[in-house]
Formats: structure tokens, C-alpha cells, sequence
């Protein structure tokens, strides 16, 4: 790798460094209802929100109430978008004159970003009308983040609270994460990018002549207000179907910088504001290192990998090495204002997060370079996840790992104070096989059927490693495509969306049971048969579970995959 490359690294690091605590602990304040920054311009909107909706902000709900309001809003929230979608070609702001989306695709779009997956059977330019990207979409990209933020602060509540029924209040809570940090956020960034070119229009598509006398369509479009919270909020779907390799989504190294600066912003800072709300600090710390490993880890494979050229073209004598007329490494799918390792950075980062934004062709990857977001999206999502959903998935790993830590040398399985017994461990059981499930049972059933089998843009290894990438994003909530796969047909369509709602409301019931579960049970003090859960030790036992579990249900499937590909070296 270039020293430019790992300038880039260290510095990414050193932002999220700074960013996690002063993040986390202002989110910390806002889900107490302490005294926060800002309050003197969001209360006032807050209580407008609470008395146009009647909604009780004291009021309290049990898990079953919050998990019932979940899915009442959800439910809304999908059938909505799924109208609109269907309606658009009849709706204003249509300067393109986009038809109504087919019901196979309105239905798996609708669900796409519903569940903060955010996957694209489609090209938004072409298919997308400005209304759709900005009543439908952008704001899905708020909700369904604010969701998963909701559920995790829920668990938190459960983890911390003593002989309750009670959760807090799913209204409130979302309304609190839409008002005070993911608007915030997401006007601070939209206006960074559009000071560095990122355009922000109602234009129609244009018709240009170019000065080689060719003529070329130029469509316009509210990209950068889209684009902040689509990274913000971990969301990923793109304005244009090139998503951030497209030049006015991402125009140079600085937008490319803070894009994967800021969609893994949140989820680091939710481990901080975990670890302030248990009143333990060092808790937190101990799921930040165990994120950050993971996410290090597989950001150096694909970064070297893709670095470090295809092996084949060896033979031929290329230089794939960094010199000052090229940029070295594998460029396949990739753009030349980026350069590979950056391109590995931003694709570890973005399947490490469930945001599933690219900036460049994961199927041109490397074999090894291309199965390190795979299996990042493999592991759940937890290095460090979604807007969320990583934290309350590391949270359920974390009361698996002292599960496993009480059988193995005979302690008492106990997380914060509370004893981790039968009931909690079933709905951890429930979690960690839904998804799998949903995964295997999907591309099982594909490779045998043909007309599944001809969407793939590459026979063999290479195309099974299409297939299984493809509804390994969908369940886990990813959204990110191998781009080799054709999967806008009623097929993948249907299944695709059942997978998405699989992968996310099969798993936020389980976590609110457990919360749930955890929230009547009264503390009990440590003592010498207590496993600490605050330290290096927990950290490295709660990596090594999560490798482990996901190691042992997707390693048939990955080696006859992207190593298989490898191992042959037909790449």
C-alpha cells in the first residue's frame, strides 16, 4: 500500500478517536432526558411533534407495547412508500416524467428501506422520481435508522433498569434521534458536500453536447441532502446506480474521506454512549475494541489485497506497483480519483456498517479482497454495525459470550448485575439463526433454480460468491451488491424483500423479549465467581465468539466460494 493510503487509515482512526466519546456521551444525555446541547432549539420541536401526534413523553411501555408500536409504524411506513412508488408517474416534482415502479419492485424497494437495507434493483436516475428520492426514500433513511437506535437504547434500558415493566417509550425515543442527531448531522455533512461539489437541484435531465461533439444526458437531482444521511444513517442507497462512485455523490478524496468517516460515526459512538448509560465506561470501551478489531482486521485484508494487483497478471510481466504515471493494484471497478486501498477502506467500512454504499465493484474485487466484506457482512454487522443494530447484535453476542465463559470454567453467566439464564439465551439462540436461515435457505434454492442461475453475470466459484453476497446483504440489512448479479426479477424481488424483513424484524423482536426479560430481573452484587465483562479479556473472548459462531454457519459456503476462486486463480 502507498504511504498515502495509510496516512488515510491513521487518520480515520484518529477522527473516530475523537469523534465516539464527545458523540456518545451527548447521545447519553438525550436518552436519560438530561440537559444536552441544543435543547433550547429541539425541545420546542420536540413538544410540537408530541402534541400534534398526542403522544405522552412520560409515558412508559412494556417491551410487548414498544415492539407492537414498532411494527404498527413500520407496517405504515411500508405500505406509504410502497404507494408511492406505484403513484409517481400520476405526483408532482416529476421533471423526468418517471412511470409508476412495478409491483414486484415498489414491493421490494419498500421493504429495502423500511429495514435500513437499502438495496437497489434499480437505477435511481432512471427510475426515481424527485418526489419518491425525497418524501419516499430520504425519509425512510431517517426512520429506519432512528428505529434501530431506538431498539438498542430499549436493551440498554433492560440492561440497566431494576424490576421493570417498562422500556421507555418507542415515540419518544424516535423522535429524539430523528430531532437531535440524525438531523443535525445530516445538514452539517449535506452542506460539506456540496461545497465540494456534490449538487443539490430540482433539475430535469439535461441534454449536453460534450467537447468531442457527442451528446450526453445530464440528470439533476436534491443529491447532497439524500447522500448525508444515506452515510449518517448507515442507509447506503445511492441518488444515481453508480451510488458514491458516481462524481456528484462522491466527487474527490475529501467526500470520500468523510463518507466513511461518517457512516461509522454513530454506531462507534453508540458503544461510548452504552458504556455512559450502564455507568461504566470501561463496558463500552470493551465492544468498541471488539468492533474495532474486527473492523481493522478486515479493512487490512481489503485494502492489501486490492493493493496488491491481481497475482495472474504477474505472469505477464505487468507492473501493478505504485509509481508516479499509475496508481498500482487491482483498478478493476474502481475510479482513479480513489485508487484500490481506498476503495478496500470504503468497502470494509460500508459492509462493517449495514450501509451498503460503495465506491466501487465489489465483483471486480480481488478473490480474498472481494470475501472481506462478505464475511464482514457475515459477521452481523457488529464491527461496528449499523445506526443501532450493531450495538444491540454486540450486546447479544456479549450475553453469549458469558453464556459460553460460565460453561467453560464454571461462573456464574451474569451481564452487568443480571443473571443470563434459560429464556434470554433461547431468544439469543432465535437471533443468531434467523439470519442464517434466511440466508442458506435463499441461495440454496437459487443455484438449483435455472432461471435464478441465469441472472449471474459469472459461472462457478465467482458466481456462487455473487449469489451468496447477494442475499447475505439482504438479510443482514446491508444493501451493498457484488454488481454481477441480475436481481430485478419477480424472483429475487420477492425473496430478497422477505429475507430484508427477516433480517430485521425477526432479530428487533428477540432483542426487545430480551430487554424485556432483563428489565424485571433485579441485580445482584459481584462477586469472585462474576466473569468481568469490562476489561481486554472480554474483549478478546467476545471477538473470538463472534468469529467462531459466524466461522462455523458461512465457512462451507465461503470456501467454496471466494477461496475456491483463490486457491484456482482464475480471477
Amino acid at each position: 500500500m502507498t504511504a498515502a493510503a495509510w496516512a488515510e487509515l491513521v487518520l480515520l482512526v484518529a477522527s473516530l478517536a475523537v469523534s465516539t466519546p464527545l458523540l456518545g456521551s451527548y447521545m447519553a444525555k438525550v436518552y436519560e432526558n438530561k440537559r444536552a446541547p441544543g435543547d433550547r432549539v429541539f425541545r420546542p420541536l420536540e413538544n410540537a411533534i408530541y402534541r400534534l401526534c398526542r403522544i405522552d413523553p412520560d409515558g412508559e411501555q412494556r417491551w410487548t407495547t414498544y415492539a407492537i408500536s414498532l411494527l404498527a409504524f413500520s407496517f405504515v411506513s411500508v405500505v406509504l412508500l410502497y404507494a408511492l412508488l406505484r403513484l409517481q408517474g400520476h405526483l408532482p416534482f416529476n421533471p423526468d416524467h418517471m412511470k409508476g415502479v412495478k409491483p414486484a419492485l415498489s414491493f421490494n424497494t419498500a421493504s429495502s428501506f423500511l429495514t435500513n437495507t437499502n438495496w437497489q434493483n434499480y437505477s435511481g436516475e432512471s427510475t426515481m422520481s424527485f418526489l419518491s428520492q425525497m418524501a419516499g426514500l430520504a425519509v425512510q433513511n431517517f426512520l429506519s435508522a432512528a428505529v434501530g437506535i431506538a431498539v438498542a437504547v430499549a436493551l440498554i434500558r433492560g440492561l440497566v433498569r431494576r424490576r421493570t415493566n417498562t422500556l421507555g417509550n418507542f415515540w419518544v425515543d424516535l423522535t429524539r434521534t430523528v430531532i437531535r442527531v440524525l438531523l443535525p448531522i445530516s445538514i452539517v455533512f449535506g452542506v460539506v458536500l456540496m461545497s465540494q461539489g456534490v449538487i443539490q437541484n430540482l433539475h430535469a435531465t439535461r441534454t449536453v453536447t460534450t467537447v468531442t461533439g457527442a451528446k450526453q444526458s445530464l440528470p439533476g437531482g436534491p443529491v447532497a441532502s439524500q447522500e448525508a444521511i444515506k452515510e449518517a444513517g448507515t442507509n447506503g442507497g445511492g441518488f444515481y446506480n453508480a451510488n458514491s462512485a458516481h462524481p456528484w455523490e462522491n466527487p474527490n478524496g475529501i467526500t470520500n474521506f468523510l463518507q466513511i468517516f461518517t457512516l461509522l460515526m454513530i454506531p462507534f459512538a453508540l458503544g461510548w454512549t452504552f458504556g455512559k448509560m450502564v455507568g461504566d465506561v470501561k463496558q463500552g470501551v470493551a465492544l468498541i475494541t471488539a468492533m474495532f478489531v474486527l473492523w481493522l482486521v478486515i479493512s487490512l485484508v481489503a485494502m492489501v489485497f486490492e493493493a496488491g494487483g491481481n497475482r495472474k497478471l504477474n505472469a505477464f510481466g505487468v507492473n501493478q506497483h505504485a509509481v508516479a504515471t499509475q496508481s498500482g493494484g487491482n483498478m478493476e471497478g474502481k475510479e482513479v480519483r480513489f485508487g484500490p486501498a481506498t476503495s478496500g477502506l470504503f468497502a470494509s467500512s460500508t459492509t462493517g456498517t449495514s450501509t451498503g454504499a460503495v465506491n466501487s465493484m465489489h465483483d471486480s474485487f480481488t478473490p480474498l479482497g472481494g470475501a472481506a466484506p462478505l464475511v464482514n457482512i457475515m459477521f452481523g454487522e457488529v464491527d461496528p454495525g449499523g445506526t443501532g443494530s450493531g450495538l444491540y447484535g454486540m450486546l447479544v453476542f456479549a450475553l453469549l459470550s458469558v453464556f459460553i465463559a460460565g460453561l467453560m470454567v464454571g461462573r456464574t453467566p451474569e451481564y452487568l448485575g443480571k443473571k443470563i439464564q434459560g429464556p434470554e439465551m433461547k431468544l439469543v439462540v432465535l437471533y443468531i439463526l434467523f439470519v442464517p436461515l434466511a440466508v442458506l435457505c435463499f441461495d440454496a434454492a437459487s443455484v438449483v433454480l435455472k432461471t435464478a442461475l441465469n441472472q449471474l453475470g459469472n459461472p462457478g466459484p465467482h458466481g456462487l460468491t455473487e449469489m451468496t453476497y447477494a442475499f447475505t446483504s439482504m438479510a443482514n440489512n446491508n444493501g451493498s451488491a457484488f454488481a454481477g448479479l441480475n436481481a430485478n426479477t419477480d424472483w429475487f424481488n420477492t425473496t430478497g424483500a422477505i429475507a430484508m424483513l427477516v433480517g430485521r424484524f425477526l432479530l428487533m423482536i428477540p432483542v426487545l423479549a430480551i430487554a424485556g426479560s432483563l428489565g424485571r430481573k433485579q441485580t445482584v452484587p459481584a462477586s469472585s465467581g462474576t466473569f468481568p465483562t469490562n476489561g481486554p479479556l472480554f474483549a478478546t473472548l467476545l471477538t473470538g465468539v463472534i468469529v467462531i459462531v459466524v466461522g462455523l454457519t458461512y465457512f462451507p459456503v465461503v470456501a467454496l466460494g471466494p477461496v475456491v476462486e483463490h486457491l484456482v486463480g482464475k480471477f
